[in-house]
């Protein structure tokens, strides 16, 4: 973990745990890059409920360009998303569309779920 990336754990992480009750553990790219996985770890899952409410709609966005990325909904599967009754001490991810890559490794993202939002992150 790099010392950025460290000093935003220990200043952001505390009010994310506090107000939401979760952790965030990565965002990374998957499917070669055209896809991007946020994971993060449930901690008091009373707390991170809204966070999986179908109703809040989550998006990513690139802090250079501004772009919003959504979760894409797949014909048969539905949202990359999960939307259960969280459970404490447990990772849950949710998958946004990144077309033509546009966000990179090092690039910085926020991620906004209803009246979640989570600035500065850095994709792995």
């Amino acid at each position: 973990m790099a010392n950025a990336d460290r000093r935003w754990h220990s200043t952001h992480g505390v009010q994310l745990r506090r107000m939401w009750g979760i952790d965030i553990v990565s965002v990374r790219p998957v499917s070669s890059g055209y896809m991007l996985a946020f994971t993060y770890r449930v901690l008091d899952a009373k707390k991170a409920a809204p966070l999986m409410e179908k109703t809040n709609r989550p998006y990513l966005i690139d802090e250079v360009t501004g772009a919003r990325l959504a979760v894409p909904a797949m014909e048969n599967v539905g949202e990359l998303r999960q939307a259960v009754a969280p459970q404490s001490d447990r990772n849950y991810y949710m998958i946004f569309g990144n077309p033509g890559k546009l966000v990179q490794p090092g690039g910085r993202v926020s991620v906004v779920i209803g009246n979640f939002r989570a600035d500065g992150l850095t994709v792995d």
